[in-house]
């Protein structure tokens, strides 16, 4: 019986592990049948996912919670466009000086706000978040308040950006990448010491683990995926603006992985899907009427309701379900 058991296990974990290639394979084949608007909106949560999978590495993976997470996501949109030639450029090379960007402000702004911890952490990075809008918000760097229009998008061979399906496949792929990577590094022993660190970072110092280290290394690396998804939105919209990196923005990724489930990849990208969905069902008229000029409000008071019902996100969905159920007699049913 124990064999059958550990052979369902081993089962269910493989199924476990092919869902999300399915659900990126049916994304793929489904790509033909959206309407622009559709295709459009999917291609926004995608890169979306991105920009959450990447802070999910920090908070869930590594159990920093960072509020500046946004500067990283406007630095690798503003090192697009800034770095695009008139007549479009090549795509690997713009997104490597994206990444580049985002990293080293990562490296740099990581360096400082991981000397310090909790609600100081979160209020350092916070800081230099704001410092980086302000940057681009009241000086000619980025264009000031009105950003940079992209003359061209960029292209490489038979891939252009310009092109809404091409859009759709390369943010496709780059979400398949990013998830892949950041399942492969959960399973090696650089994500073990995150999720060690996560847990008790005192006693992984005392292991021997240099903890501030493998910290900034992970800091860095959320700093570069969520540069990624700036780049992809600049390529996508052909123009960035210094709202990219406000506040709001962190928060809002924040809330995504929150709305997931803190600590799961899946997590992240439902938490998107549920989130970029609630702003668009709660903004459109034709389904709430007056209250679509009031989305702020009912989405606001919608996610309370969400983390009120769901405390572990939608990923944790089943335990709560277990603990609403009532529990049986030991003398069977009872009947009021």
């Amino acid at each position: 019986m124990s064999d059958s058991v550990l052979r369902s296990g081993s089962a269910w974990r493989r199924l476990n592990l092919m869902v999300p290639l399915i659900c990126a394979i049916a994304l793929a084949v489904a790509a033909p049948l959206w309407s622009s608007y559709l295709s459009d909106l999917v291609v926004k949560v995608m890169i979306m996912s991105i920009f959450a999978l990447s802070l999910q590495l920090l908070v869930g993976g590594t159990g920093l919670v960072s509020l500046g997470h946004a500067a990283f996501f406007g630095i690798g949109a503003y090192a697009t466009a800034l770095a695009m030639p008139p007549f479009g450029g090549n795509l690997l090379m713009l997104l490597g000086a994206a990444l580049m960007a985002a990293a080293l402000s990562a490296l740099v702004i990581g360096t400082l706000s991981l000397r310090t911890k909790g609600v100081y952490f979160i209020m350092v990075t916070l800081a230099f978040a704001q410092l980086a809008f302000f940057v681009f918000h009241d000086t000619s760097v980025g264009g000031g308040s009105d950003g940079i229009y992209l003359d061209a998008r960029p292209s490489i061979g038979f891939i252009d950006m310009e092109s809404s399906r091409t859009q759709y496949y390369v943010v496709l792929l780059s979400l398949v990448l990013v998830y892949g990577l950041l399942t492969l590094i959960r399973r090696s022993r650089f994500g073990a010491a995150l999720a060690g660190i996560r847990v008790n970072e005192q006693r992984m110092r005392a292991a021997g683990f240099s903890t501030y280290w493998y910290k900034l290394a992970a800091f860095v690396l959320a700093g570069a995926l969520a540069g990624m998804a700036g780049f992809l939105l600049a390529a996508r919209d052909g123009v960035v603006n210094p709202e990219l990196m406000a506040w709001n923005h962190s928060g809002e990724v924040l809330l995504m992985v929150i709305l997931g489930g803190i600590g799961s990849l899946r997590g992240a990208v439902i938490g998107t899907v549920a989130f970029v969905a609630l702003k668009e069902l709660l903004g459109t008229h034709a389904l709430v009427g007056a209250l679509a000029d009031h989305w702020q409000l009912t989405l606001g008071i919608s996610i309370i309701v969400l983390v009120a019902l769901l405390p572990r996100g939608v990923m944790g969905i089943g335990d709560q379900l277990k603990k609403w159920r009532p529990a049986k007699s030991p003398f069977g049913a009872q009947h009021d």
